[in-house]
């Protein structure tokens, strides 16, 4: 997905719309909002996007649509889990979201803003889970704007240190290099997952030891 595209014919309004189907339905999973709300950052520094609405009305669609996904996995429940795959949905990705929600309890909701694929399909865990409303609302509320501004302002201040001319003449060299970072854990954490599975199985007695 051509993230320079999308902010410069869609400007604030499609960020914040991808921000909130990403964060809030499950067809979301795939895009880029990392990469783009850095990228946003970097065009709000050259004087292309207002930063204070962009920060505002980011979070507040980051926010929404955490309390969206909560509310279709609070409707749906454990049947959730039975549903088959298909395109836009994949139970890997729900099962990696209830993994995170079994390790860190109410603090996925705030974690999983910074983790792809996770965060679209963290909320709808908790609410399947029936995690307290009110707790859910405070780590999403934290959550979402911390991953916003982080990422908005990252972007900002990269963008000023770099220069508007600079910005302007080596845009898509910068968009692919923040585009690389952005997907760059979630390389390694599927290197990590096809090297445990390619390992063969320890033996009894070193299983053990061990």
């Amino acid at each position: 997905m051509d993230v320079q595209a999308i902010i410069q014919w869609g400007g604030i309004f499609m960020i914040c719309v991808i921000v909130f189907v990403e964060t809030g339905l499950f067809v979301g999973f795939f895009l880029p909002g990392d990469s783009l709300l850095v990228t946003a950052g970097i065009f709000a520094a050259s004087g292309h996007l207002n930063l204070t609405w962009l920060l505002l009305l980011a979070s507040i669609c980051a926010v929404v649509g955490d309390q969206v996904g909560y509310l279709i996995g609070r409707s749906a429940g454990h049947a959730l889990y039975k549903r088959d795959d298909s395109m836009f949905f994949k139970k890997k990705h729900l099962q990696k979201a209830h993994d995170f929600y079994e390790k860190y309890g109410g603090k996925t909701i705030v974690i999983a803003r910074f983790v792809p694929i996770v965060r679209t399909f963290a909320p709808a865990v908790a609410g399947a889970a029936e995690m307290n409303y009110r707790r859910f609302v405070s780590f999403n509320v934290f959550g979402g704007v911390l991953w916003v501004c982080s990422t908005v302002l990252l972007g900002f201040f990269m963008g000023r240190m770099i220069g508007a001319e600079r910005v302007n003449k080596y845009i898509h060299v910068i968009i692919i290099a923040v585009v690389f970072l952005s997907i760059l854990p979630g390389i390694i954490e599927y290197m990590r997952t096809r090297a445990k599975s390619a390992a063969p199985p320890l033996p009894p007695a070193e299983a053990e030891e061990k």
